[in-house]
């Protein structure tokens, strides 16, 4: 039994395609969905998800991401008791027909605790393995570069100078696009976009992701939970998703500069809570 925990908000085009795509690939495994509602569907977009499944989590409000996909495991653990959960955004599609058969094989070669495909994506961000801030230092300097944007982005002028700065800028300096891993590899920080967690993962923790963010940095808040208590994670290079990225969050705003501003305070709330429990664990400057 594998079960695939999708969050949802919003963009109910997104979520159906996600689901069709998860019930078109071939598998001799028992297959579950859930699908967790951030608060945002209306009754015919419930309906629509019910032809395809009944577990649907309608949450009270909007917990964001990590406290929602919280939710969705703890129902999934409590109803199928799955050998997996398959974590993925709704805006993520999987086209590889024996993607449920790799899970499988990778565990038995490796028994991973948690688990990344290869991301295919239009976006130069959407890569594993993932990078993660490993220091205080990166930390507080990452808090510094997106509270400077918020500043740049709340003022017409210094946005306006922004958008001819980095015009210029590309003329001359090409920016190097980020690329996932040829080779399957252990012991590497993952994507949130799509985690595979092991039967093993999850009964270890109360919660599969760190509560305490509304959206951006969970894999570093993973990360550390590798590195403290020595979880086997594993980069799978023969098992793709493809990421439309950032979906959800354009059916929010409007306006750009609004949906900047937001995603750059949510990435500064994130990352003080980072440095948080990285100082609480002993980690460096």
């Amino acid at each position: 039994m594998i079960t695939f925990v999708i969050l949802h908000y919003k963009n109910i085009k997104d979520t159906i395609e996600c689901i069709q795509s998860i019930l078109n690939l071939k598998s001799n495994k028992n297959v579950s969905i859930v699908v967790v509602d951030n608060k945002s569907l209306t009754r015919k977009d419930e309906m629509e998800i019910l032809k395809y499944t009944k577990d649907i989590i309608k949450l009270q409000e909007n917990l964001g991401f990590a406290k929602g996909n919280n939710e969705g495991c703890k129902y999934a653990i409590k109803k199928y008791n799955p050998d997996f959960l398959c974590v993925i955004n709704n805006d993520t599609v999987i086209f590889q027909k024996d993607f449920i058969k790799e899970i499988y094989d990778a565990f038995q070669k490796t028994k991973f605790d948690i688990m990344g495909p290869k991301i295919l994506s239009n976006s130069a961000d959407s890569v594993n393995p993932f990078h993660t801030y490993q220091t205080i230092k990166e930390i507080e300097e990452k808090i510094n570069y997106s509270e400077k944007l918020v500043r740049i982005y709340k003022s017409v002028l210094l946005r306006n100078l922004l958008k001819v700065y980095i015009f210029v800028k590309h003329i001359f300096i090409k920016r190097k696009k980020l690329l996932n891993g040829e080779k399957s590899k252990l012991g590497v920080a993952l994507h949130g976009c799509a985690l595979i967690f092991s039967k093993k993962y999850y009964k270890k923790y109360q919660d599969v992701f760190y509560s305490g963010t509304f959206l951006y940095h969970e894999e570093e808040f993973l990360d550390y939970r590798r590195r403290k208590d020595k979880l086997i994670t594993y980069y799978d290079a023969n098992l793709e998703i493809f990421h439309k990225e950032g979906s959800s969050l354009n059916e929010s705003f409007s306006n750009n500069y609004d949906k900047l501003i937001f995603r750059n305070q949510e990435i500064i709330k994130s990352l003080k809570l980072l440095k948080e429990v990285y100082k609480e664990g002993g980690i460096d400057e």
